[in-house]
């Protein structure tokens, strides 16, 4: 028995390594198919459908099957008795007709009527090219198509003058072309818009980052500046921390996002600058809570409003200056809690600050339906409170899959 069983193995395991070896070229087969079909797709709807590249050949697939279409379409229907050769060929005559007749509404009242939002001025132009159709239609018949199937002597010779047969292959070889052109150059437009809604996005973004800048440098040279008259030996310890935040401004802040881990450290940086000036007149707290590794946020978003914290603690009316600041990491959610004394107001007024405006808005671009901003005036004192879901920042590149999608429907006449 135990020797029957070894037998079963030795003769199991190389049919298991075989079904194994078989599977993995399989999928390897089946994964470069995929691959291939994605890029096919990629070349079909962005380089040949668009690229100017491959006008030629467009003109050349499609007259190709409508030719091959309306030939089949006769052939079946039998109505005349002729081949399948013979549809194909007498189609082939009626290219040069249906070229004529398509392209000028295809490259003119498309874009130049249609796209522009002129609905009544393109309807009367179709109605009025639709009669043209009707002499070209008969004209041709009469004085080139039958004449031609005469001198080469077919069996079957069509009748002269109109036809309502070769009036319908007439009305589709210029409404197919037209349809294709109107979603083709309303793509093309949607795609534009699109990418000036990206461009409009960064330099708003850049802007409004480079509105904090001014400020954040300014109180942090007021800092050293102030230590330099008092000949502090702080001063050189003040540069350090200043060389520091001024090559995260100017480096890494033109990243689209950071490491959570130093925007957490420029923010220790600011508050330590702020401790050496004001020194115990402020009273000043700081929690940082959870995993800080590997997640990265817009730079430059919670720092405006310590620093607007801090303008607004340090009056003189205030019997006790105090700051605290709450971060926490949970998971992809980042919640930061900043609260301040300051003086009190009379009801309904409370304080408004540009930095503040341009830190929502940046939240706004960067974290649409993503994080949550709340404001608290509290009379003696004032509460910002931040939750950012960093999963759910948008890159620009990104922006038709959100708010620009929804509001592309809304172009279709531009």
């Amino acid at each position: 028995m135990k020797h029957e069983s070894l037998h079963i193995e030795h003769h199991g395991t190389p049919g298991a390594s075989w079904r194994n070896r078989l599977s993995a070229h399989f999928g390897r087969y089946f994964a470069s198919l995929a691959e291939q079909h994605r890029a096919f797709d990629t070349f079909l709807y962005n380089d040949f459908v668009f690229s100017p590249r491959y006008k030629v050949w467009r003109h050349v697939v499609y007259w190709t099957f409508h030719v091959l279409i309306w030939a089949t379409f006769w052939w079946i229907m039998k109505v005349a008795p002729v081949t399948f050769g013979r549809n194909v060929f007498n189609m082939l005559l009626w290219v040069p007709v249906f070229i004529l007749f398509g392209y000028p509404m295809t490259y003119w009242a498309v874009p130049k009527l249609l796209l522009r939002g002129k609905v009544i001025q393109f309807s009367l132009t179709v109605l009025a090219w639709a009669f043209v159709g009707l002499w070209i239609n008969a004209a041709y018949r009469t004085y080139l198509y039958v004449p031609l199937n005469e001198a080469l002597d077919f069996d079957f010779i069509p009748a002269k003058g109109q036809n309502s047969n070769s009036y319908l292959c007439m009305t589709t070889s210029a409404a197919s072309p037209m349809i294709i052109q109107f979603f083709k150059l309303w793509t093309m437009r949607q795609r534009e818009w699109i990418t000036s809604q990206q461009e409009k996005i960064v330099a708003e973004l850049q802007l409004l980052k480079a509105q904090v800048h001014p400020n954040f440098l300014f109180n942090a040279l007021n800092n050293i500046y102030t230590f330099s008259l008092q000949r502090s030996p702080k001063t050189p310890g003040q540069i350090l921390r200043l060389s520091s935040l001024l090559s995260y401004m100017l480096y890494d802040c033109n990243a689209e996002q950071v490491r959570l881990e130093k925007e957490i450290e420029v923010m220790k940086n600011y508050l330590d600058l702020e401790h050496e000036r004001h020194g115990d007149k402020v009273e000043v707290s700081w929690s940082v809570e959870g995993n800080t590794k590997d997640r990265f946020i817009s730079p430059l978003l919670i720092l405006p409003f310590m620093e607007n914290a801090y303008k607004h603690c340090m009056a003189s009316d205030i019997q006790r200056s105090w700051i605290s600041v709450d971060l926490s990491v949970r998971g992809d959610v980042v919640r930061c809690k900043i609260a301040n004394s300051k003086r009190e107001l009379t009801q309904g007024k409370k304080p408004s600050g540009k930095d503040i405006q341009n830190v929502s808005r940046r939240l706004a671009l960067a974290y649409p339906q993503s994080h949550q901003l709340f404001t608290h005036d509290e009379g003696s004192f004032y509460v910002v409170s931040v939750l950012i879901k960093l999963t759910g920042f948008r890159e620009v590149a990104a922006w038709q899959k959100t708010h620009v999608a929804s509001q592309a429907s809304q172009m279709l006449y531009v």
